[in-house]
């Protein structure tokens, strides 16, 4: 493992079932705008266009779940994005994804629009995507 990019393509191979690969990490990180935040067993990538940001990927290996990393990951990501200029975050989660809802909602995301049957599954059936949403404002240090 030399780069970044691999680096963080096993660790998506091992959190999600349909994994980028070290290509589209190393194009993510080499765009203006894209802040990576890393802790020990995850990791995430926040993009700020003027004033808004996106949640791009966030990932947490399995067996380092439920400890508090990804809450650390998003607080962090957002700080990052306000910091920036971001006014709101937003990101895209699977609508079956409980465990990553409750991560958001304790968050302070909140629903913001849907898309139908976005993403697809192993088996051929598709779920739809959520757009969340996160106000920044006065969330700076």
């Amino acid at each position: 493992m030399d780069t970044a990019a691999e680096r963080l393509a096993m660790l998506h191979a091992e959190a999600f079932d349909a994994p980028w690969d070290a290509a589209a990490f190393e194009t993510l990180l080499g765009q203006a705008g894209v802040h990576m935040a890393e802790a020990a067993g995850g990791f995430i990538l926040v993009r700020t266009v003027a004033d808004e940001a996106e949640i791009l990927t966030l990932a947490v290996r399995p067996a380092d779940r439920r400890r508090g990393i990804a809450t650390d990951l998003v607080a962090r990501g957002a700080s990052v994005a306000a910091m920036q200029g971001a006014t709101r975050l937003f990101l895209e989660v699977a609508e079956d994804n409980a465990a990553a809802r409750g991560l958001y909602e304790r968050a302070g995301f909140v629903e913001a629009g849907r898309r139908p049957r976005y993403y697809a599954r192993a088996d051929g059936s598709r779920t739809d995507a959520l757009i969340l949403a996160l106000t920044l404002s006065g969330r700076l240090p």
